[in-house]
């Protein structure tokens, strides 16, 4: 395959280093994977930029949970997508919905205006929407370039029918990238069943803490995670997600 995306989601300098070197064509920058990420700290990118010069596209998510947000969060959305874009991110990753389940087109109109010339990704608030095709031709009409997707299913290989769907649709319009669980393997299953040439991964290995000393029974969020335990993405993992997409 010629022409491809392998996007790799990252929360810190080694994770993006990693990815760029295995090969990625860009980074989704984000903080706290561990809960589908939130907004990174601009200091993070700043130290990133001094590493690696891929194109970073910056998720901007002010909280865990539900896509349907506040006065006071939208606010924050719009002075970080104007903060990021003046900082020099190449795109941006974002995402509204209203109560009803649908796209909130004015919210994410006034997003896009404050970001002329950023690639834009609808992220995975599309798999929680009511009306997918709807929303991939709001999308569209908004200017988003990309929309990362796992098929409305837990992961991109079970939602295979709807990502088909979505990319014999749009027709080139809108890049379809389909994200969650995958990895060269899904990949290589996933092509032949969709066609599409975009995909988000995370390719991460779990890391054991340098610490020595460790206190148990003290939890400093959630409890079925271990503190010891450190999330990077795996270089090898994506060069190997990267040399299935060459050979597709």
């Amino acid at each position: 395959m010629d022409k491809f995306i392998l996007e790799v989601c990252v929360d810190s300098v080694e994770s993006a280093v990693a990815a760029a070197k295995g090969g990625a064509t860009r980074l989704e920058l984000c903080a706290n994977l561990i809960i589908g990420g939130t907004s990174p700290s601009p200091y993070l990118f700043e130290e990133i930029r001094k590493h690696t010069q891929i194109p970073i596209h910056v998720l901007l998510r002010p909280r865990f949970g539900d896509f349907c947000y506040t006065e006071s969060e939208f606010a924050i959305l719009k002075q970080e997508i104007a903060a990021f874009k003046r900082m020099g991110a190449e795109g941006a990753v974002i995402g509204i919905l209203t109560p009803d389940g649908n796209l909130d087109q004015q919210r994410l109109a006034e997003m896009t205006a404050l970001a002329p010339g950023m690639s834009l990704t609808l992220h995975r608030a599309f798999d929680v929407c009511k009306d997918p095709i709807q929303a991939m031709e709001q999308a569209i009409a908004l200017g988003f370039s990309t929309i990362l997707t796992s098929g409305q299913k837990n992961s991109a290989l079970e939602g295979a029918e709807l990502i088909a769907e979505l990319t014999a649709q749009s027709a080139g319009r809108i890049a379809i990238q389909a994200g969650s669980g995958v990895n060269a393997q899904v990949i290589k299953q996933l092509y032949p069943l969709t066609k599409t040439t975009a995909y988000h991964m995370s390719g991460k290995m779990t890391l054991d803490s340098r610490m020595r000393y460790r206190k148990e029974g003290v939890s400093m969020g959630i409890g079925s995670v271990s503190e010891y335990e450190i999330w990077q993405t795996n270089e090898e993992a994506v060069r190997e997600a990267r040399t299935v997409l060459e050979g597709l």
